[in-house]
């Protein structure tokens, strides 16, 4: 793809360089070749740029470098254009329409021709498989699940019964959609009963979920991920819980059942929800981070138990002095009372 190409692709403006260059992949600045585009977007890898070997680069409006003899890409968000760089080069595998043999299919279900369904594919009763689906080996689909049009489920996906997936969905390998949720009353001689887990889990369009994810079915009415909603590897989705439109939640997070996340919600690495709490719009929960009470839209949040960033950061930078002003304390304490206090 010639650099003029790629800039206009990308929406970005050919700063400097030759835009007949002939660019044919997207790296990293480190490891970036002379063909290759690359970009800069988090100031502490500004040094790399002294030694980069790429052939272009993607910077952000009003970010400058020293370097004369590389051509740049001015855009509003380099990341951006970088990301669209990247899909360009390496597109998703075309569709190939095909039902492998060893597959199990229902005569009750409805497969739309279009479909590729590979080796030990297992699709119960009163399914609803749609066009452009993509179904990796070992994956197994119980009775009664609709999966929508260009929708990608990888090897070893177990999608429960009744379950929806809505179109352009991507299930990453060994999750399980639908799993029953974690219910249970205790009797009068204090021995725990099942609670039936007869709802379902809904994801909406466009929604992606990492490997080895539990999602949780309630046990009555649904759980829903809505549209846009992206949730990492190694993350537990309790029942009954609704995770609202673009909501991103990153690697062993936890959710107890009930809990409602609002739209764009950040939930970064190894946070905690508790049951029926609400977390509001455009909130973020930095690592480790666990809440018992509703957080209000737009809030940052931190520690255990969760409280606003900008007071932990004050806190932490204090608990990092203890020992000192214990120390100091106790020189204090000699000079008020003695040796004898």
């Amino acid at each position: 793809m010639k650099l003029s190409e790629l800039a206009k692709l990308t929406d970005s403006t050919l700063e400097n360089g030759d835009g007949e260059l002939e660019i044919t992949s997207a790296a990293g600045l480190d490891i970036a070749s002379p063909s290759d585009v690359s970009f800069l977007a988090n100031p502490k890898y500004t040094p790399q740029i002294n030694d980069t070997k790429a052939g272009a680069i993607f910077l952000t409006n009003g970010v400058k470098i020293e370097r004369t003899d590389i051509a740049v890409l001015r855009v509003a968000d380099s990341y951006v254009a970088y990301t669209l760089a990247l899909r360009a080069f390496f597109p998703e595998p075309e569709l190939r329409a095909f039902i492998h043999p060893t597959a199990v299919i229902d005569d009750t279900a409805t497969v739309h021709p279009n479909v590729e369904i590979h080796a030990n594919v297992v699709i119960g009763r009163n399914c609803t498989i749609a066009s452009g689906v993509k179904i990796m080996p070992n994956v197994t689909i119980y009775d009664g699940v609709s999966i929508g049009e260009g929708t990608t489920l990888h090897s070893g996906v177990s999608v429960r019964e009744n379950c929806e997936i809505g179109r352009n969905c991507i299930v990453h390998n060994n999750s399980t959609i639908g799993s029953d949720g974690f219910g249970y009353a205790k009797t009068a001689d204090k021995k725990w009963l099942k609670i039936p887990q007869t709802g379902r889990v809904v994801l909406e369009d466009d929604v992606e979920i990492g490997a080895n994810t539990a999602i949780d079915c309630a046990s009555v009415g649904e759980t829903r991920i809505k549209t846009g909603a992206k949730i990492d590897n190694l993350v537990q989705i309790g029942h009954s819980c609704t995770i609202e439109e673009d909501a991103l939640i990153c690697s062993q997070t936890g959710l107890a059942g009930s809990s409602h996340i609002g739209k764009r919600v950040l939930l970064t690495g190894q946070v905690g929800i508790a049951g029926h709490l609400k977390v509001g719009d455009d909130a973020i929960l930095t690592a480790k981070s666990a809440v018992s009470h509703d957080v209000e839209p737009g809030k940052i949040i931190s520690g255990v138990p969760g409280f606003d960033n900008k007071d932990w950061l004050r806190s932490t930078a204090a608990f990092r002095r203890l020992g000192e002003m214990a120390q100091r304390l106790r020189k204090l304490e000699k000079q008020v009372f003695g040796d004898d206090r």
